[in-house]
């Protein structure tokens, strides 16, 4: 619940973003529906204005009438003020059990984590009917916070199933988004596995500025403090700040860390790691990486070059290769999975800087496209801004939903 609660404030970019646009596309939906509504029932008004001579009957019969003559608007409406005694009010009567339906037909629609959101809505709340024009702006509205064309299309047509027709608030529109949201992202929350293999290579990529140094050195002060032996090789043989930022993580953890002069070859760096952590009996040995673009096509020949050295150790190596991403990089993060799974064959996902977009429906994007597991995000810069992924807390912090209304 902590770091959801820091997940929630870190994201507030996005989750703006999205309930602002919610709000709006409710809002919008209300003003036409007003116009509508007070079009056809200026005349009415008119025509009593004239026929001011029987002042009594005139008011009555016809505003009484009226609103029970206009079926899909006035039945939706507050239908406890209905008029009590003549005939004519007796045929609507049933109408107000469709506010009713509405509600028990959203609730158990979807089961799971959707049917506890679904199912306590306020009846003061303004609402929009779900048609095409919402479900066109909704679209619009997701491709914007870079979830995709073809996840936001994945999305909204999910949404819709079954609710076509029916009024909802921005809070119950929220709630669906966020269960879709969840339902996609649950196959793929897994926590990086550890093999019985020592020791267990994780080789860590991602292009320039990522984040990978820092989550090298988070990851292996959680993993010391999880019990286990670690050892660092700084590859980025070519960036000495990188080198000295490990070590720092490295003192702070108690983890050594291995070096080599700067400019010298990673993959030789790679492969006496590989040896120096076999004989200290370590459990993990994480190799950092220099940042290459994936249109570099040396630069990726090199980090081809390292897993070809690793292997020649241990042939099943790297037994983990975790890619970092950046979040603010929006759409060109499902460039660098495609280029890097290629040539490193990634096992696993890290997403980062998710507190400096207000894009952060790229992972979205990512699960549903490569199906990769995703086994950390990263919100800030310290130790603890990095926690293990939770779809649910993800979805409800990325739309904006109180941590009662996801979590209960």
């Amino acid at each position: 619940m902590a770091f959801f609660s820091k997940l929630k404030d870190r994201l507030f970019k996005s989750s703006n973003k999205l309930e602002e646009g919610l709000d709006a596309i409710v809002e919008e939906g209300l003003s036409d529906a007003s116009v509508e509504k007070s079009a056809p029932e200026s005349p009415p008004e008119q025509e009593n204005v004239q026929s001011t001579e029987p002042a009594v009957e005139a008011p009555v019969a016809p505003s009484a009438n009226v609103p029970d003559e206009t079926p899909p608007k006035s039945s939706i409406e507050p239908t406890g003020a209905t008029p009590d005694p003549s005939p004519i009010p007796t045929a609507p009567m049933p109408k107000p059990a469709m506010k009713p339906e509405i509600v028990s037909e959203q609730a158990p629609a979807a089961p799971g984590f959707l049917g506890r959101l679904m199912g306590r809505g306020r009846a003061d709340e303004p609402r929009r009917v779900l048609d095409d024009d919402m479900l066109e702006q909704l679209e619009d509205l997701l491709v914007g916070a870079d979830m995709g064309v073809d996840t936001a299309l994945r999305v909204t047509a999910n949404m819709a199933e079954g609710r076509l027709g029916k009024r909802l608030s921005t809070r119950e529109i929220k709630e669906l988004l966020a269960a879709e949201i969840a339902r996609i992202m649950d196959p793929v929350a897994r926590p990086m596995p550890i093999y019985q293999k020592r020791p267990q290579v994780v080789l860590v990529v991602g292009v320039n500025g990522s984040g990978k140094t820092t989550t090298i050195g988070k990851l292996a002060s959680q993993f010391k403090a999880a019990g286990k032996k670690v050892v660092i090789a700084a590859g980025d043989t070519f960036r000495a700040a990188a080198v000295e930022q490990l070590q720092v993580w490295g003192d702070r953890a108690g983890v050594p860390v291995l070096t080599a002069p700067e400019g010298s070859d990673p993959a030789s760096l790679a492969f006496d790691a590989m040896a120096k952590a076999q004989e200290e009996g370590a459990d993990l040995l994480l190799i950092d990486t220099a940042g290459r673009l994936q249109n570099r096509a040396d630069l990726m020949e090199e980090l081809a070059k390292i897993v070809r050295v690793i292997r020649k150790k241990d042939e099943t190596a790297p037994h983990n290769t975790l890619l970092v991403l950046d979040a603010t990089t929006g759409q060109n993060a499902l460039n660098q999975v495609d280029t890097f799974q290629k040539l490193a064959d990634v096992s696993g996902l890290v997403m980062t800087k998710l507190d400096g977009t207000a894009k952060g429906g790229v992972l979205v994007a990512l699960a549903d496209r490569f199906g990769l597991p995703i086994h950390a995000i990263g919100v800030g810069e310290q130790i603890n801004d990095l926690a293990p992924f939770d779809p649910e807390e993800f979805a409800a912090a990325l739309t904006g939903l109180e941590a009662s209304q996801a979590l209960m």
